[in-house]
């Protein structure tokens, strides 16, 4: 038996696309609450007919490898994987949406089972596709990285990679929902109660014949949404739906040390907005978002970084 507290999870970048460093590569140590990553298959049964009524046989067909890497945000844990999902480079401490992409080879490894029950899974081709991100009013900023990837080998030890290093994690503390700010349409605002962005980058497996694993996958439009729940006080949010009025939102973030993330979308439009009343208490507006390329910033979305030290 596995237990989940003995479970790590390895990023290491990739030259070329599904092809593992094989000298001494260094893996870097993803924090993470959990995963999904896996391969998995389509089926087919065979449409024979015999008088006993049996199936003679089945096949396994083309194989899939994703799934999600969920997170608790902190500084500086996941720049690299920020940098890839939004296919930018981070340049002085920026991040914007580009086109620039990048594959990885992830390796999880269930440290209480043997060597002979092959507790090493390489994953290989990996690419990040979606980016969920979730900031409410208490708790911890969480999130997930949706993945799409070519190929899993099982191995019992890393041999075949000479002698891999493993990098320590981060040990930045989680952001959380109430330490920070908020402007919206470049206004400080107290009533945006909650917060959920996905980015998407439409990522789609290319199988060809000869293979049962993709080539490299097509890849779609960035494309960025979400929604912001805020307290309903007035007209001004849900004025600027009825009468599609544009609009930002900029999001601090700042952990214990002081360290900061600034989220800006620079440019959105509100696509919703319905002040329901359920029962007693506060009325609360939910407003779908949809965020928009700015000339001026060449992105729907930057993302600053600041460290305190």
């Amino acid at each position: 038996m596995s237990d989940s507290a003995r479970h790590n999870l390895f990023l290491l970048a990739e030259s070329t696309y599904g092809t593992t460093p094989s000298s001494d590569p260094e893996f870097v140590d993803i924090r993470h609450t959990g995963t999904t990553l896996a391969l998995t298959k389509e089926g087919t049964i065979s449409e024979e007919l015999h008088s006993d009524r049996q199936i003679r046989d089945s096949r396994h067909g083309v194989k899939a490898v994703g799934g999600d890497i969920n997170f608790e945000l902190s500084y500086g844990s996941f720049d690299t994987l920020l940098e890839a999902v939004l296919l930018g480079t981070w340049s002085t401490n920026v991040l914007k949406a580009g086109v620039t992409r990048r594959s990885f080879s992830m390796l999880r490894h269930f440290t209480d089972q043997a060597s002979g029950d092959k507790p090493y899974h390489l994953f290989s081709g990996i690419e990040l596709n979606t980016l969920n991100l979730n900031i409410p009013v208490t708790g911890l900023v969480t999130g997930s990285f949706g993945t799409l990837g070519k190929g899993l080998t099982l191995l019992g030890d890393l041999s075949t990679l000479g002698t891999p290093t493993f990098t320590d994690p981060t040990t930045t503390a989680p952001f959380d929902g109430f330490t920070g700010s908020i402007t919206e349409g470049g206004t400080a605002t107290s009533v945006v109660t909650a917060i959920d962005l996905t980015l998407a980058n439409g990522l789609a497996p290319i199988y060809h014949i000869g293979s049962d694993e993709t080539s490299l996958p097509s890849i779609g439009r960035c494309t960025l949404n979400g929604s912001i729940t805020a307290v309903f006080q007035n007209a001004a949010l849900f004025d600027k739906f009825v009468n599609e009025t544009e609009s930002a939102l900029v999001v601090t973030l700042e952990d214990p040390a002081g360290n900061t993330y600034e989220i800006n979308l620079p440019r959105i439009k509100y696509n919703g907005g319905q002040p329901d009343v359920s029962g007693e208490g506060s009325i609360v507006l939910t407003l779908p978002i949809q965020a928009l390329y700015k000339v001026s910033d060449l992105s729907n979305i930057v993302i600053t970084r600041a460290n305190a030290s």
